[in-house]
């Protein structure tokens, strides 16, 4: 059709919409729709408009001997207007300019051309521009309404809580009333293009009005279209499974009831979807089963359960609440391994020998019932020794000790086969009933956290293990190694802190790894080291090609064990169901479903770290700013072009802009650090300095410090910088405050970089040491 067009259009060099329809017989009811289509699309991509007369033109001959090379891909914004294009397969992202974007929205799928081949010598990255938009991520949005006049057609705009989206969605005028309090949520209608830089909408919902208590955390997760509530046909199949287990369900499962297994979590958990056992074996081997919630048995494929929660991905956990990927009648009750009743499980029971190797394995489906509901503080408290707590669980007291024991063991295997810790520091929120944070403290992990964390990754290997050895299609989480490039970034990062590390940047061991982490141990700077080596690795993400797992050192690794709130476990465990069953006739089905599945759940599950980072800095400025004009000791946790960032103990982070120090600083690329040009005084990463809280916007989570000189802090002066040599016969030039010289000359500025030559004048003085050589 879109060839046609141009055709026609070559020919007849400008026409009317209805005369183009009738020249290509598309001017029926069904066919009408399709032939505005492809011509919106042709004006998206700049290949044809409309003139002042409302008739069709070409904007520029396109031709068919040479024509373009076009690369597709996902389209990412950055606030500041440019963007980036991630290509399937491509390890390299492709540069687009503010200019080059097309009005491209953050998330879009695009067509490119590329304008400039990367550099590697250089360094710089290749550059396109967008020629096409092929599908619109951005379906909702979600804003404060403000009342508007300006443009007659609509009633107002909104304007969106994501910085990505810089325009205004203009709302059409309908019969609702609106006086500017409400925050609402609308369909998208109509993007931006050359004719009009903003959205139009149509209004779905009212959200809330200003000042009402939790609406700041809602309105982020329905921006980023995180729903908490469920559609009816959704509910309606949750209300009609039975709330115990029948006869029909018990059959062919695995009778686990007589087994010692109880559930250990958190104190506010209510979905507990994981169990466990331990005992002795005569030859000195443990047992361990874990028991996880059997959801694939009520969530049948292609339900409206489980379009629904595909479609979520996972639960999303933000301060105040939980956005469930199952309705709480799952996920609180059936599917729940709640004590003392009878709970339908998926088992993955393991024979491990003294140095914590898998030596016999069954997987299949059980049924358990748990004698105890126990936490983390529980469980710690008993492992430290607290008679009271002891006395009270008597019966599970010496299964504790054996969990404890081959923990020990399952850790150091981990270790020993080169396993990173990246043990990062988490905060914890604490809100009152209006949702307002009343303290901000360090999440603490003992020793029943991470027992429970060592026989949930074990199991996630077997079961992972389990299905490559057959090589059946299946789902895998995977972690890639580190790109060259960054981890090159990183080892001359580290070296600034006299801190070697061995192999290279193509070939980088994890046992190197471990041993810089082992080096760094209780050194200045050693959270901040630990955590640029984390941003040096790559994200994991599900993939249907296993990869093995770079930061666990495991070549075999899924996740099996949370399918209450993650789809991909879910459909683990239909896997290890319908593969029992039919193996040969599911095989190709599966082999089709997968790619798309892990590509989306991989996605979804970006979307919800964004919103929990969203809220977190939202709840920390907005807990920040009742000490505004206060002073604080933090740690430098980055050092970037425009300032530095520093981290208090609680794990508060602002920055210090650069424009705030009383002089100019020159930013170091290679050792990411700041050097005053006058005083030599230099600010890098690890640095404890005094500050002195400024503004904390709880709107966007910008928090804002600035330096406090103080003979505590660690700043470091630079010894050796430069004599400056007298400057002879030259006018008096006046110092602006980027510490460059002004000079005036016939009522013009102009600006001079100091001891800076002639471009020509230092190419001849190369090319002169050159000869000389």
């Amino acid at each position: 059709m879109k060839e046609k067009i141009i055709d026609y259009l070559e020919k007849q060099g400008k026409t009317d919409v209805n005369d183009l329809a009738a020249a290509l017989n598309m001017a029926g009811a069904k066919a009408f729709p399709t032939l505005i289509k492809a011509i919106s699309k042709l004006e998206s991509q700049g290949r044809l408009r409309f003139d002042n007369a409302g008739n069709l033109a070409l904007r520029k001959k396109v031709s068919r001997k040479k024509p373009q090379i076009t690369i597709k891909g996902l389209f990412r914004a950055n606030k500041a207007g440019f963007g980036f294009l991630s290509v399937d397969g491509a390890e390299e992202e492709l540069f687009i300019g503010r200019n080059d974007t097309g009005y491209a929205v953050d998330g879009d799928t695009v067509e490119v051309v590329i304008t400039k081949v990367a550099d590697r010598f250089k360094g710089t990255a290749a550059e396109a521009k967008v020629v096409g938009i092929l599908d619109r991520q951005l379906k909702t949005a979600v804003g404060q309404f403000v009342l508007d006049d300006e443009k007659p057609k609509y009633c107002g705009y909104i304007k969106s809580r994501n910085p990505k989206i810089q325009q205004k969605i203009y709302i059409r005028k309908e019969p609702i009333l609106l006086d500017g309090t409400e925050i609402i949520k609308v369909d998208i209608e109509k993007y931006p293009s050359r004719g009009h830089d903003y959205f139009v909408a149509r209004v779905r919902d009212i959200i809330g009005h200003q000042g009402e208590a939790g609406l700041d955390v809602l309105e982020v997760l329905e921006s980023m279209d995180i729903v908490s509530e469920f559609p009816q046909a959704v509910l309606d199949e949750a209300e009609a499974i039975a709330d115990t287990p029948t006869e029909k369900d018990r059959i062919g499962r695995i009778d686990l009831r007589d087994e010692l297994t109880f559930t250990i979590d958190g104190a506010d958990a209510k979905d507990l979807d994981d169990a466990v056992h331990v005992k002795c074996l005569p030859d000195g081997h443990f047992e361990l089963g874990v028991h996880i919630a059997d959801v694939s048995y009520y969530v049948k494929e292609n339900s409206a359960l489980d379009r629904e929660a595909r479609r979520r991905g996972t639960s999303v956990y933000v301060t105040d609440r939980v956005v469930p990927m199952l309705p709480e009648r799952l996920s609180n009750g059936i599917c729940s391994l709640n004590p003392q009743v009878d709970r339908l499980t998926q088992s993955c029971i393991m024979e491990i020998d003294e140095q914590g190797q898998v030596l016999h394995y069954q997987l299949g489906q059980s049924i358990i019932r748990t004698r105890f509901r126990m936490t983390y503080d529980e469980v710690n408290a008993i492992i430290a020794g607290d008679e009271a707590l002891s006395e009270k669980y008597a019966p599970i007291a010496d299964s504790l000790k054996q969990m404890v024991a081959l923990h020990q063991i399952l850790e150091d295997m981990r270790i020993k086969r080169g396993a990173l810790n990246f043990d990062t520091k988490e905060a914890k929120i604490l809100v009152n009933s209006k949702g307002l944070p009343v303290d901000i403290s360090l999440r603490q992990r003992g020793v029943g956290e991470r027992l429970i964390e060592s026989f949930m990754l074990l199991a996630n290997e077997t079961v992972a293990k389990h299905f490559a050895k057959r090589k059946l299609p299946f789902i895998y989480r995977i972690h890639e190694e580190p790109k060259a490039e960054k981890l090159q970034q990183f080892i001359d990062y580290a070296s600034v802190f006299g801190v070697q590390i061995h192999g290279t940047a193509n070939k980088m061991d994890q046992k190197d790894l471990q041993a810089f982490m082992a080096k760094i141990q209780g050194q200045p700077g050693q959270e901040v080291l630990a955590t640029m080596l984390l941003r040096s690795m790559q994200q994991a993400r599900y993939s249907e090609h296993n990869q093995g797992h770079y930061g666990l050192a495991a070549p075999y690794y899924t996740h099996f064990t949370s399918p209450i709130r993650r789809y991909p476990d879910l459909l683990v465990h239909r896997l290890l169901r319908d593969y029992g069953q039919s193996q040969t006739e599911k095989i190709d089905h599966f082999s089709q479903i997968i790619p798309e599945i892990a590509q989306e759940s991989s996605s979804l599950e970006r979307r919800a770290v964004d919103a929990e980072r969203t809220v977190e800095a939202m709840k920390k400025a907005e807990y920040m700013a009742q000490f505004v004009g206060q002073e604080f000791t933090g740690l430098v946790s980055s050092v970037v072009k425009f300032g530095l960032f520093v981290e208090l103990p609680n794990t508060i982070e602002g920055l210090i802009h650069i424009s705030s120090l009383p002089e100019f600083y020159h930013y170091n690329e290679r050792d990411l650090s700041l050097r005053g040009e006058k005083s030599g005084r230099v600010f890098r990463v690890g640095q404890l300095l005094k500050v002195k809280l400024l503004k904390a916007d709880r709107e966007t989570g910008d928090i804002d410090f600035a330096y406090v000189p103080s003979p505590d802090d660690t700043v470091e002066k630079n010894k050796t910088l430069p004599e400056r040599k007298p400057q002879h016969n030259r006018k008096k030039r006046r110092p602006d405050q980027e510490g460059r010289k002004v000079s005036s000359k016939k009522g013009k500025a102009s600006v001079k970089l100091k001891n800076k030559q002639p471009f020509y004048k230092s190419a001849a003085k190369k090319r002169r040491k050159k000869r000389r050589r």
